[in-house]
């Protein structure tokens, strides 16, 4: 007896229909366990649907640029703008510009306000300038000169403490008493540390006699080089309150790059005088958050420099790393406020750098973001803020809802009249096609931050047609199969192929649109085509791992095997030709002509 020859493997959705459909059920608890899981058990909505935050900014020239505000320079601030919202996860933010010098931002309900306008409101000018001196940031009282010495030798308090190692860590202060101290260390907020940046030594004043301040022995202080204006500036600067850090940020912002400026830590624990800037924001080409869990510095900032930024880098921080503690920091000034003061021990090479000390991962994410996205080649100013409401949308998602259960109402009517049995597999098909796209989308809130507009709900209603129409092809393929003569289980497998290069080729020019789509275009439109992408990638996992799965275990049911009238599959109603059967070793019978 001949040993049976060895055929191909049967796939899994033929040999073991019910394990594949076993595991899109499990898949499917998994999701909307995920969903019970996050506690989030609707898709975030957009702006048009539920409302949100509106800012309309308008652009001002800058200082030594007054032609500054043109078509080119709106457009590239409004992109630089998205990417710093979309920084957040606000995936469905709108920045567009408006006439010649506004740009709109608009900002979906759910998401951080505040946050989003701190980080749409900072958005003129990024540069590193190098630290002259620093003290706390509370305002520094003119000394009094001494009627022996002539006031000629007096130091004000802040002369004192700017011979002090910076204190850049909130909540440190800083005064004249504390900066005799030999044990002043510097802080580890804001250190800048790479392979070529590490924690720079401890650096402490030469003890002197308090008393005698004006002995030539006695090495200047740090801040001694400092003109005599710039040092008033910096006693009269008051950090402590809100306003007065905004009026300090905004003389240090409209200042020209070329000059010395004042200005305070963001949260007003430090105050700074800074020299001309030795690096632009433009000069950074990148910057992440990143947690570093093998040297236990927990969460840093990773920067990348531009060629020309990397070379202007490499020269200050080889400048900047043989002065004393605070002139061996830059500060990286964003919209004339300090964000971090990173400290230098030698020079940095290479074109990237990395920060670090005492971040948190919001704080790392959001110093990440200003440097990424913080240089525009324009300034801007809030004009107005309001609040958008979602009576209109709802409007809309209320009239588009009814049109699209017409729609279904009409798919499925049409269905079940012209493939009748068939009809379940298809309806349970769109069941689980709206079950994996619904918990999808709620679960991409929380996570990417995507959120469900009006133009992604046309997305999903088109998605109805585009999968019942991979339905449709399969059943037509059978049905053909059966008008051949064949029977019901090979005719599933047979017409299979056939239906698959054409699901595959049908839903591939349709991702393709989308993709194109999703990358040309912005703004809402971008809603329809991420729906339509996503709904596309589940049609082709419905048909190939529910659909075929399904179909194979029906065409063992007798009601679909026999060709009920019901069933959809009837030979006779279909023309089927008579039974494909030939005898073993039986020669095809020859006709004669007449």
């Amino acid at each position: 007896m001949a040993a049976p020859k060895k055929g191909r493997r049967a796939p899994a959705s033929q040999g073991h229909p019910g394990r594949t459909l076993l595991l899109v059920l499990i898949a499917m608890a998994g999701l909307i366990g995920g969903m019970f899981y996050s506690g989030t058990m609707t898709p975030r909505l957009g702006i048009d649907l539920a409302g949100g935050t509106s800012f309309t900014l308008a652009a001002q020239n800058q200082p030594g640029k007054p032609n500054a505000i043109n078509e080119t320079n709106m457009k590239t601030a409004a992109g630089i703008m998205e990417r710093r919202v979309n920084g957040l996860g606000v995936s469905e933010a709108e920045v567009q510009t408006q006439g010649t010098d506004h740009i709109i931002v608009n900002i979906p309900k759910g998401t951080d306000a505040k946050q989003a306008r701190q980080q749409v409101g900072t958005t003129a000018k990024l540069g590193f300038r190098p630290v002259l001196t620093t003290t706390a940031g509370t305002k520094t009282p003119e000394p009094k000169p001494s009627p022996s010495k002539g006031g000629a030798n007096g130091k004000a308090k802040g002369d004192k403490a700017a011979g002090d190692p910076a204190k850049d860590k909130p909540g440190t202060q800083q005064n004249a008493s504390s900066s005799q101290s030999p044990d002043a260390k510097p802080t580890t907020q804001g250190r800048a540390v790479t392979d070529a940046l590490k924690k720079a030594p401890s650096a402490k004043p030469t003890p002197s006699a308090p008393a005698k301040p004006a002995t030539p022995a006695v090495p200047p202080t740090p801040g001694a080089d400092i003109p005599p204006a710039l040092q008033k500036q910096l006693n009269a600067l008051d950090c402590s309150t809100k306003a007065s850090r905004a009026a300090a940020g905004q003389k240090a912002a409209n200042a020209l790059p070329s000059a010395p400026v004042v200005a305070c830590k963001d949260d007003g624990a430090q105050k700074y005088a800074l020299g001309p800037i030795g690096v632009e924001g433009t000069d950074v080409s990148g910057a992440k958050a990143v947690f570093d869990s093998q040297s236990g510095q927990g969460w840093i900032v990773q920067m990348d420099f531009t060629s020309e930024g990397g070379k202007k880098f490499a020269d200050v921080t080889g400048k900047l790393a043989a002065k004393a503690p605070p002139q061996n920091q830059f500060g990286i000034v964003l919209d004339g406020a300090v964000v971090s003061a990173p400290s230098v021990s030698k020079a940095i090479n290479g074109g990237n750098a990395t920060i670090s000390g005492g971040f948190t991962q919001q704080s790392a994410e959001d110093l990440g973001n200003m440097l990424s996205y913080g240089s525009l080649p324009l300034s801007f100013k809030i004009d107005d803020e309001t609040t958008v409401t979602a009576a209109l949308g709802g409007e809309q998602l209320h009239a588009g809802l009814i049109a699209g259960a017409i729609g279904l109402a009409l798919v499925v009517i049409y269905l079940v009249a012209y493939y009748r049995g068939l009809a379940l597999v298809a309806l349970a098909s769109l069941l689980v096609s709206a079950i994996l796209t619904y918990t999808i989308m709620t679960l991409l809130g929380p996570t990417i931050g995507f959120a469900l507009n009006l133009p992604a709900v046309c997305g999903a209603i088109v998605a109805i047609g585009i999968t019942a129409d991979s339905f449709i092809v399969y059943f037509e393929r059978i049905r053909d199969e059966i008008r051949d003569g064949r029977t019901l289980r090979p005719a599933v497998e047979r017409g299979w192929p056939r239906a698959r290069r054409t699901i595959l080729v049908s839903d591939f020019v349709s991702f393709l649109a989308a993709a194109v789509l999703f990358i040309v275009t912005v703004g809402k439109v971008k809603g329809f085509a991420f729906t339509l992408g996503l709904t596309t990638v589940l049609d082709v996992i419905v048909v190939f791992y529910f659909t075929k799965p399904l179909m194979t275990m029906l065409a063992r049911r007798k009601f679909f095997a026999d060709g009920h009238s019901w069933s959809g599959l009837d030979p006779k109603r279909l023309g089927a030709k008579p039974p494909l059967r030939r005898r073993r070793g039986a020669a095809p019978t020859q006709t004669k002509e007449a």
